[in-house]
């Protein structure tokens, strides 16, 4: 095992109301010559703007649409010289919008040798400072995780496009950063290693600690502020967690079960349209009763993921009734996801079916209860 320990992160990062009034300085740094790579309904509605931003910067910039999935193909297409430019003089890569448009610009800059700087439009997870560039094939099937050789040279958090976005982003965002307390202590606590192929540092499982306390402190507040449009100190601490503490978290201290199951999930009845965060939400549950976490932490976990309206059963990711054979499916797929050792022990299938079905008996019992307060309260 490689006895260095790596840490991670992103050059600069800009969070605020009005952060995309820096990109233009921040390009600047880089050279003259950026290309910007959305999808179309995103270069609608801002390309303009940010036209103005990078021509009042000195920058000549072009655009290139990004179109379907993020497969190799529609990487290597961007990437391509074309008539508007000579991609050799492209100086950086600019991704604008969501989580596809991101991993194309990382999957372009990757192939140009250029730096990447993120500018992500919705806050659904910590792709925007992640070395990681996720590929997938036509048909919406991860097929690998490809790395940039650094970080993005840069991250622009405009909180006002965040609360112009529908919260479900928002929320699902919650739901995958408030798992990376957990898996990075399980990394931490066996042989497990962070994405960069080390041992995980100490100041990664503090981050990732400090991701978890800011959403239990400023998750509700936060979410109900981005549902009213507002800006507010909890919807700007809730950002910082998703994004940039989230992904801090995660590649200097590891992934653990609860992305692993994600590989059950995502080719599931029903749970494959449900939204990476809310898989991981879900999954977050199987591992700590993987674990063996004590009750009371698993009734307040629970209680608390229902609370801020992130799913707590199969039923609630879009998969009712779910059967022996598809749970023992999920399980199956899960095993062979490359997380799954960064735990303080290894775990086998068997137990892994084993907490799910433990994570729908308790789901069961808080709608029960539930309802039964909600019926006894009923003037």
């Amino acid at each position: 095992m490689n006895p260095l320990r790596i840490f991670a992160a992103p050059s600069r990062y800009v969070q605020g109301p009005g952060a995309l009034e820096a990109l233009g300085s921040l390009l600047a740094e880089h050279g003259t010559r950026p290309v910007v790579i959305g999808d179309a309904f995103v270069l609608d509605l801002l390309g303009e703007r940010v036209g103005s931003l990078l021509v009042e910067a000195g920058l000549s910039a072009t655009y290139r649409v990004l179109e379907g999935e993020i497969t190799a193909a529609a990487a290597d297409a961007l990437a391509a010289p074309g008539a508007d430019v000579d991609t050799g003089d492209v100086d950086v890569v600019v991704g604008l919008g969501g989580g596809k448009s991101l991993d194309a610009a990382k999957a372009v800059a990757l192939r140009l040798d250029r730096p990447v700087v993120t500018v992500p439009t919705i806050a659904s997870n910590d792709s925007p400072t992640s070395a990681a560039v996720a590929m997938y094939d036509d048909g919406h099937v991860m097929v690998g995780v490809d790395r940039l050789r650094t970080n993005p040279a840069a991250v622009v958090v405009d909180t006002e496009l965040v609360v112009a976005a529908p919260t479900a982003f928002l929320r699902a965002g919650v739901g995958d950063a408030i798992a990376k307390r957990y898996e990075a202590a399980g990394c931490f606590a066996g042989t497990g290693v962070t994405p960069l192929g080390t041992r995980p540092l100490l100041t990664g499982v503090a981050i990732a600690d400090a991701c978890y306390a800011t959403i239990r402190a400023h998750a509700v507040g936060g979410l109900q502020a981005c549902e009213q449009g507002r800006v507010t100190p909890d919807l700007e601490a809730l950002v910082e967690a998703v994004v940039l503490m989230s992904g801090l978290g995660f590649e200097n201290g590891g992934l653990s079960l609860a992305h692993s199951l994600t590989r059950g999930l995502m080719p599931a009845r029903g749970a494959a349209r449900a939204m990476h965060g809310e898989h991981v939400a879900w999954a977050l549950l199987v591992q700590r009763e993987a674990e063996g976490a004590a009750e009371e932490e698993l009734i307040d976990l629970t209680s608390f993921l229902r609370e801020i309206g992130l799913p707590i059963s199969l039923e609630e990711l879009g998969m009712p009734a779910a059967t022996e054979a598809e749970v023992d499916e999920i399980a199956r797929l899960t095993m062979t996801a490359p997380h799954l050792g960064n735990l303080a022990r290894s775990i086998s299938q068997t137990e892994i079916v084993a907490a799910i079905g433990r994570v729908e008996r308790r789901a069961d019992a808080q709608v029960v209860a539930s309802t039964t307060a909600s019926t006894a309260t009923a003037p």
